[in-house]
């Protein structure tokens, strides 16, 4: 999953002792070496991240809200800027702005998860558009490359030339549309399923009825995304595929 990458340097900031620990034995099993330090305050965290360097902020929602808004605005004047995510108990790691939110951790277990949902986030992910419609392709590439996460898109025409470029290529997703020559979307997405078990395939479709939607997911269809669809929907699809919640808008 880490390709080239060789470590990250993740800044958690106002956790208490105990969550400090959690955090830090999670982060030490992670799949690629973690730098890892700790903020307790706002102000400190402005200073960490003024230095440089930092690629993931991890901000705890005991933390006032003026202060994780101070945070965020340091972390964004960075370039490039880091992930920012919230972390506490349901509702409250909320922070507009911010990549999204995740759960607290109550193990080192549950932490070494959500750093690797970090590391997955910061990793480039390479994804496969495929439609026999350049324009669509064109709408897709353009709301990828402009989504907060790190993808780097191919594209396809079709079900066979998609095929033979997931076998070649290491990717993570694919945005598949059913209504194409040769291979329809299922049909595709039933290959692709057998050749890269672990590659996530989001169906586009113009027209959802519920046998298609059934056909896909018993295919292993992530999600379903229904034309014409807007950057909101894509971004909702990618927070799935990354397990992070959404940011408030």
């Amino acid at each position: 999953m880490s390709g080239d990458l060789i470590s990250l340097r993740m800044l958690l900031v106002a956790a208490s002792p105990s969550d400090q620990m959690v955090w830090r034995k999670g982060a030490a099993l992670a799949s690629v070496p973690i730098e890892f330090d700790v903020a307790d305050t706002g102000r400190a965290a402005c200073k960490a991240l003024g230095k440089g360097g930092v690629d993931i902020c991890i901000i705890d929602s005991r933390l006032a809200a003026g202060e994780m808004t101070t945070v965020l605005q340091a972390a964004r004047a960075i370039v490039p800027s880091p992930f920012v995510v919230v972390s506490g108990p349901g509702r409250k790691a909320r922070l507009e702005g911010s990549d999204g939110a995740l759960l607290k951790p109550t193990s080192e277990e549950d932490a070494r998860k959500l750093v690797e949902i970090c590391i997955k986030m910061k990793v480039p992910t390479r994804v496969l558009i495929v439609d026999d419609s350049s324009t669509i392709r064109s709408i897709v590439r353009k709301i990828l490359s402009a989504s907060r996460f790190a993808m780097q898109c191919h594209e396809a025409e079709e079900g066979a030339g998609a095929l033979n470029q997931l076998r070649k290529g290491n990717f993570g997703m694919v945005f598949l549309d059913y209504n194409m020559p040769g291979l329809n979307g299922v049909e595709t997405l039933s290959e692709i399923k057998r050749a890269t078990p672990n590659v996530a395939v989001v169906m586009m479709t113009s027209k959802l009825d519920d046998a298609l939607a059934a056909r896909a997911r018993a295919a292993g269809a992530l999600a379903f995304l229904k034309k014409p669809f807007f950057p909101a929907d894509i971004d909702a699809v990618l927070g799935h595929y990354y397990g992070v919640s959404p940011p408030p808008k």
